[in-house]
Parts: C-alpha cells; structure tokens; sequence
C-alpha cells in the first residue's frame, strides 16, 4: 500500500453497486438503474457539468502539499457516478468471483487493484452495453464536494465525519454495508470512508492554472485512489485529501465506483 496518509498510507478502492430486479433501463431526471444480471443493478446519479475549485479550498484543515495549489477546474460534460461504491453482489454477478477480505453481499468489494478493475470494466460493458470506467480524479472531487450543490463540507455531505464516514474511530476495523450512512448533497453515499475509490488518473503534482476537464498526468507508476476508509483516520477522509497506489496493488481497504459517461 502506498499513499499519502500519514496515519496509515492511502491507496484507492471499488465501489459496489445497488441490487433491485430491473428488465430496462430506469431514469428519473437526476438517477439511473441499469440492469446487469441476477437480479443486480447499478444506481447512478447524474453530475451537472460546472465549475469548482478543486484542492487545498479554505475549509480543509491542514492540508498537505499534494492538495496544493488549489486551482480551478471545469467539466464540461454531465456524468452519471455510482449512488454506491461497488459491492460484492455486482462484481461476482460480473467475474464469478469475491476476492474481498470481508465478505458480504452489500459490502463493498475491496482487495481488488486498479488492473483488475479494467477487466471488470470490461466485462461490465460487454453485459450491459454501456461504457462505464473509472471517473477521473476531477471528477470524483467535483462528486463528492457536491457538484453545483455543494455546500462547502469538508468531507462528502457533512463536515461531521461519522455522519458520512466509516473511518478508523467508528468501523470497527471492517467494512460496511453500502448506503448506511448519510448521502451528500447529490445523494450519493460513502464518497468519505467505508473504501478507498480508484480513479481514472495517473497521479501527477498539481498546478495553479486552469483546467478543462483534466484527465491527471500523461503517465506515471501510481494510480490515484480517493476518499479515505474504513482504517484511516479524519486528515485522509476530507475530500481533497489525494491518495495513490500501483495499479497492482490489492488492499481490504480498497475499492471502486463507477461513471457512466452521457
């Protein structure tokens, strides 16, 4: 595990998605339910395009020098992102297998690195004929702060940790069920804690300038993984806190959510 806490280090993780027995593809105007198999769909929740500023904003404590400089980012493009991190039940729907250290339907899978997301990716697409992949870095912070709802929050929809969070004070040293804690301002649940999330990005050092839809560094040896966990402690949960791991790293404490492109 390698990462940036200074606690225990950081690393990223999956994110599990809701079951309900769907035949099609629901939508309301803010929510998705895409059907895959068994019984199991994924919940989605729609992200309006917008303008925030990503990294070390005023109201994160003590922020670290990977949060830093905060700089202002664009997307142009709304997105769909998982109401939940992944769970077991939609990856062995998927793989036919659970490699999670704490097992339970609902939970959110965990010890699966970021290659081994790809492959789940890829077969998540070809079952449902979408295109869903990891959300990039941008994206996940602009989520989890609330997107153009945000309300200002240090950790994703409170600035009380255990409102949001299963975190090293509250979790019992294991995982829990997806969706037990409060949602953000988005309605989406477990941004702060429970797992680790994977990204898209390469980790790279940020800048002052402005960006469109930036997609992280052009390479690198680390992928960057958000949003703390079940064993890290409050510095690592915040939403601008900045993890990373090799992308063969398997770890109890990281998982994935999912983003579906419009």
């Amino acid at each position: 595990k390698e990462a940036t806490a200074r606690q225990q280090s950081t690393v990223a993780q999956p994110t599990v998605i809701q079951q309900s027995v769907v035949q099609s593809t629901v939508t309301n105007s803010d929510n998705i339910s895409i059907p895959v198999k068994d019984g199991i769909s994924i919940e989605m929740v729609r992200v309006e395009a917008g303008t925030f500023t990503m990294g070390a904003t005023p109201e994160m404590e003590n922020p670290l020098y990977e949060e830093k400089p905060a700089h202002q980012v664009t997307l142009t493009n709304d997105y769909y992102i998982g109401k939940y991190e992944v769970t077991q039940a939609l990856w062995k729907a998927v793989m036919g297998n659970n490699p999670s250290n704490f097992k339970g339907d609902n939970l959110p899978v965990e010890q699966v690195s970021w290659d081994d997301c790809q492959e789940f990716l890829s077969k998540l697409n070809s079952i449902t004929g979408k295109t869903f992949r990891l959300p990039t870095e941008a994206e996940w912070e602009y989520a989890a702060r609330g997107g153009n709802k945000s309300r200002g929050y240090q950790y994703s929809g409170s600035n009380n940790l255990s409102d949001v969070a299963w975190n090293i004070n509250n979790s019992g040293s294991k995982t829990h069920a997806v969706g037990s804690k409060q949602a953000n301002e988005l309605g989406i649940y477990d941004m702060t804690g429970n797992v680790w999330e994977w990204c898209q990005d390469w980790y790279g050092k940020y800048s002052s300038s402005s960006k469109t839809n930036p997609t992280g560094a052009n390479r690198g040896s680390k992928r960057v993984a958000r949003g703390g966990s079940w064993n890290f402690n409050l510095l690592a949960c915040r939403s601008s806190y900045r993890g990373y791991g090799s992308p063969d790293n398997r770890l109890n404490y990281v998982g994935l959510r999912l983003v579906l492109s419009e």
